[in-house]
């Protein structure tokens, strides 16, 4: 058996497709432009490209851009004074703080203040407290791109199915168990400490790598013909030793014999998280203009 690939390339651009249709007849229905504001600290570089390609995308999509770069020695009380402006400015429906923040700024102070209305990121307590218990909220774009490939692969249904999630992160391990939880899946949350992780992972229809460990998902840790999603993005030395080259959490070439469905490393999952970023700001640009959620 030889997996399918899953194209998360190709889905995203599908997605993005679609939310530029929905902000278009927002924007003629309703008079409404949504707006996305990113908030960059510091010159780390992989940030500073995944600030200009949402900004990219956001564009493209017909939303309205905003960045905000601020030195990485600002005050915290910069940063917090930046973010409750924007709570208060009606053209933002979505604000994305950049993450890793410097040292000297606390992360979770900082989400706190997002106003929950406009976290797309969906890191926010009260959103994630809306995931927990079923009720709508903004969801974190990383698990909800990843939902999506599964029921595009396996169908609106997944009732019934074991899914394990292997990793606890607030930002995809927690937030998936909860959303395959919500399709009525029976749902594990391993993690680099769960014993005999091998012998769980082979009892998953669905198996979900978000750990940060490079290659630790074997072919025979899989169910054969499972669905297996890797969230993972390490980089690690090339086998020649002339520079790096980016790998999942699954050991994709043993695992793509056994499993019936898999992403691959790049071009999966990582597509997705700009692509929900904007369909969550187009869904909190509804929601804030009180209209129905739009049908992605």
């Amino acid at each position: 058996m030889t997996a399918q690939v899953i194209d998360g390339k190709a889905f995203a651009a599908g997605l993005r497709t679609r939310v530029a249709a929905g902000v278009a007849r927002l924007k003629a229905e309703h008079g409404i432009t949504p707006g996305l504001a990113v908030v960059l600290v510091g010159e780390d570089p992989a940030s500073q490209v995944y600030v200009r390609n949402k900004g990219e995308q956001t564009r493209a999509a017909g939303m309205n851009s905003f960045e905000f770069k601020l030195p990485a020695d600002a005050s915290e009380q910069e940063l917090l004074e930046r973010v409750a402006a924007l709570n208060a400015d009606p053209a933002v429906n979505g604000i994305l703080v950049q993450l890793p923040l410097p040292r000297h700024m606390d992360a979770a102070k900082v989400i706190d203040l997002i106003d929950p209305a406009k976290d797309v990121d969906g890191f926010h307590v009260v959103n994630a407290g809306k995931l927990a218990v079923g009720a709508e909220g903004l969801v974190p774009c990383t698990p909800l791109g990843c939902l999506m490939l599964v029921k595009d692969r396996l169908g609106g249904n997944l009732a019934g199915l074991n899914a394990v999630v292997i990793g606890r992160s607030n930002i995809v391990g927690k937030p998936m168990a909860h959303l395959l939880l919500k399709e009525s899946c029976t749902v594990t949350i391993a993690h680099s400490k769960t014993r005999d992780l091998p012998a769980l992972a082979r009892s998953a229809d669905i198996l979900v790598a978000a750990v940060g460990i490079p290659q630790l998902v074997k072919g025979d840790w899989v169910k054969p013909g499972a669905t297996v999603i890797d969230v993972g993005i390490n980089r690690v030395p090339k086998l020649d030793g002339s520079g790096t080259r980016l790998v999942g959490d699954v050991d994709y070439a043993s695992a793509a014999e056994v499993a019936g469905h898999i992403t691959p490393v790049p071009g999966g999952v990582g597509p997705m998280t700009i692509a929900c970023l904007l369909a969550n700001c187009l869904t909190a640009a509804c929601a804030q203009a009180g209209l129905p959620k739009p049908a992605l």
